[in-house]
């Protein structure tokens, strides 16, 4: 049986959208248990079983990508064989959009209409490169009619990064400074939350939910690959009902 969590957001009936859990499943340490990731060294059959398990709580297999920290947007239905992507989107009912973390930040998208779903990876280089932006594009509905959910990503008091994190950002937009808080010479603590809400925000989304979360420090629902190095990974999952 599946561990999951139905997203609280304001979507239309229509959407429907799940983000899996870390317990309930069949891996092994240090994958255990619900590991959805196959490419971090898990039994291949133990993913399979979890992936199976998911399966029955979804109109069809989800889409995976191959993610690779960028701002590549795919369309499974005219793309339906992997894509080193970091976002999907569908029109299409049935089509199961999923993006895997363990930290990164997951965003899920619909519109107040419920025409068209996505779902983006962000970590901070995505964020930083513009996927959330660039898979609003793809959606091509105005900004204004777009709801968006943060899913579960490190938290502001475990995000430690460099100067040259916070230097991209703040180059990009001033307010992002508002996001960092020194943690020692060279180092800061992140809010990768406010930094995507920002973004968002001056995209046009103004209903955004979620962001409450943090995989580091909430190790028994969590998948963290700052805290635990070789670990599982957690989906996020979206698509449109028939």
């Amino acid at each position: 049986m599946a561990n999951l969590l139905v997203p609280d957001w304001p979507a239309p009936a229509r959407v429907r959208s799940l983000q899996t859990l870390r317990g309930a499943g069949c891996s092994l340490a240090p994958w255990d248990s619900f590991n959805l990731g196959d490419h971090v060294g898990d039994d291949p059959s133990h993913v399979a079983a979890n992936r199976a398990a998911l399966r029955e709580h979804l109109p069809a297999e989800p889409a995976w990508l191959k993610q690779v920290h960028g701002i590549a947007t795919v369309n499974p239905k005219k793309s339906p064989k992997m894509k080193e992507a970091d976002a999907a989107f569908t029109r299409d009912p049935g089509t199961v959009c999923a993006v895997m973390t363990a930290d990164c930040l997951p965003v899920l998208f619909c519109d107040r209409a419920g025409t068209v779903v996505a779902a983006a990876h962000a970590g901070w280089r995505g964020l930083a490169a513009g996927v959330l932006e660039e898979t609003m594009a793809q959606m091509a509905v105005p900004a204004g009619e777009l709801l968006a959910w943060l899913g579960p990503a490190i938290g502001p008091s475990a995000f430690e990064v460099g100067d040259e994190v916070r230097a991209v950002f703040v180059a990009h937009d001033a307010r992002a400074a508002q996001a960092f808080v020194v943690h020692g010479p060279g180092k800061w603590l992140a809010d990768i939350y406010l930094l995507a809400r920002q973004r968002l925000n001056a995209a046009g989304i103004s209903s955004i939910s979620g962001g409450e979360r943090c995989t580091f420090s909430e190790a028994a629902d969590f998948f963290s690959y700052r805290r635990d190095g070789v670990t599982g990974r957690m989906a996020s999952l979206i698509w449109l009902e028939s």
